[in-house]
């Protein structure tokens, strides 16, 4: 047996074990992750110290950004919870949307949001508003949570500037007017199906609710009345602004100038957020008659589930960095390289062999990117077309998430569901949108 097939059936055998841990024998995710990633690194033949360094490495690299984004975001959303303002965003939403199209604001606002702003940080500061709106209709949270994912998800694939898109596209040598272009033909058809009439079945069929480690206990804060909704828009919206802001100001202005410099650190996602949580400490806080002693009981409060997030979130971290690290990736995508299927559906295929063993979306796009630009090269390829393989790559990046994906731990947490109900909405949520996408780049590739 040669060194590629056993580091593809080490893989496979690893997944497989990671799904029977979690779902068979109920082990703890944090506990399962950790453990099939050493099973991994000793199978496909790696060193002692190289197996611990990317267990280090994983999980370093994995928390260094969510530990500290999951950690103000819970703050900041819990902030929002007790004084009534996710209350006051509900109650509006619903007043001037009307419940049946409340569905349809969600993915709208999630697939807006997540243009300038990454995936993880927009449903960490939006997911309060999920929680609002199951507590006032009764839904299911994938009711309004699928839709809000949804346009999430297919802003994060497919419209720069997101990294993903903006890596492929300078890789493959794209025109970003053309990933734009089909970015958005692709994305909104895709956003409508896997999100409000997705979301609208599965809720059927899964009755999520607000997990118990969410919640703090009833009537610690005395509060009179609900903020004001411009009050509470303004402070969501103060991070949103101050990350777009840093995306236009590198677009448009040269690099030497000082206000690209500020606006990169004032635009951060670390410290937009800190921002964000300061004012809701204060607007929604302390001016509201709470004591300092109770906003930091809120705070200490909120910093109990996110723990539980950070921890399992980093060990899937971990199992991706030692499929990363064993040679799985290149493996898999150069046995798909050597096929002769036409472009569009090989780089579908090479990004969503990627994302399957390695599990980040973005890994997937620039490791399909690199393998298809030799390719492009020889055939020739140019113009319009490459925009659309930019579209299916991101298309097989998107599909088939499941338990080496962070994403795919966030949305379990923070929906308390078990790992098959995440398979069954999350999981096929994404696929759709993957599927979705390499439809309308097969469509629109007829034409151009």
């Amino acid at each position: 047996m040669d060194n590629a097939t056993t580091l593809l059936l080490s893989a496979l055998g690893g997944i497989i074990l990671l799904l029977y841990l979690v779902m068979r024998l109920r082990l703890h995710a944090f506990v399962a992750l950790l453990t099939v990633s050493l099973i991994v690194g000793l199978t496909t033949g790696m060193d002692l110290d190289a197996i611990l360094q990317s267990v280090q490495d994983g999980m370093g690299g994995t928390l260094g950004f969510v530990a500290t984004v999951v950690g103000l975001g819970a703050m900041f959303g819990k902030m929002l919870e007790v004084s009534g303002g996710v209350d006051r965003l509900a109650s509006t939403l619903l007043d001037r949307f009307g419940e049946n199209r409340s569905q349809w604001a969600m993915g709208v606002t999630g697939f807006l949001v997540a243009i300038p702003v990454f995936l993880d940080v927009a449903f960490i500061i939006l997911v309060p508003l999920v929680y609002a709106l199951t507590r006032r209709t009764g839904r299911s949270l994938l009711y309004y949570g699928i839709p809000l994912l949804a346009g999430l998800a297919v802003t994060h694939s497919f419209i720069p500037p997101t990294p993903g898109p903006i890596a492929v596209a300078e890789l493959i040598g794209a025109d970003l007017g053309y990933v734009i272009l089909f970015g958005a033909m692709a994305g909104l058809p895709a956003m409508v199906i896997a999100g409000p009439l997705f979301g609208r079945y599965i809720a059927k069929h899964i009755d999520a609710r607000i997990p118990e480690y969410m919640e703090l206990p009833k009537g610690e804060i005395d509060s009179t009345g609900l903020p004001s909704f411009k009050l509470i828009l303004s402070i969501i919206l103060l991070p949103l602004v101050l990350i777009v802001l840093n995306t236009v100001s590198g677009a448009v202005l040269a690099d030497d100038n000082p206000v690209v410099a500020t606006l990169a650190f004032v635009g951060h996602p670390f410290v937009a957020l800190t921002l964000a949580t300061l004012l809701s400490f204060v607007f929604l806080g302390t001016r509201r008659g709470m004591s300092r002693e109770n906003v930091m009981e809120v705070a200490t409060k909120a910093l109990e589930p996110a723990g539980i997030i950070i921890l399992v979130t980093g060990a899937g971290g971990v199992f991706k960095q030692m499929l990363i690290d064993s040679g799985v990736g290149d493996v898999m995508g150069q046995l798909m390289a050597d096929s002769a299927l036409p472009p569009i559906l090989l780089a579908f295929l090479i990004s969503t062999a990627v994302r399957v063993v390695q599990g980040s979306a973005t890994v997937a796009m620039i490791t399909a990117a690199g393998l298809m630009a030799p390719l492009i090269s020889t055939l020739g390829l140019e113009g319009p077309v490459l925009g659309l393989i930019v579209i299916a790559i991101a298309s097989g990046a998107t599909v088939l998430s499941h338990v080496n994906d962070s994403g795919f731990w966030l949305v379990n947490r923070y929906f308390g569901l078990t790992e098959a109900q995440t398979l069954k909405s999350w999981t096929v949520m994404e696929t759709l949108i993957g599927l979705v996408g390499l439809a309308a780049a097969l469509i629109i590739g007829l034409f151009v």
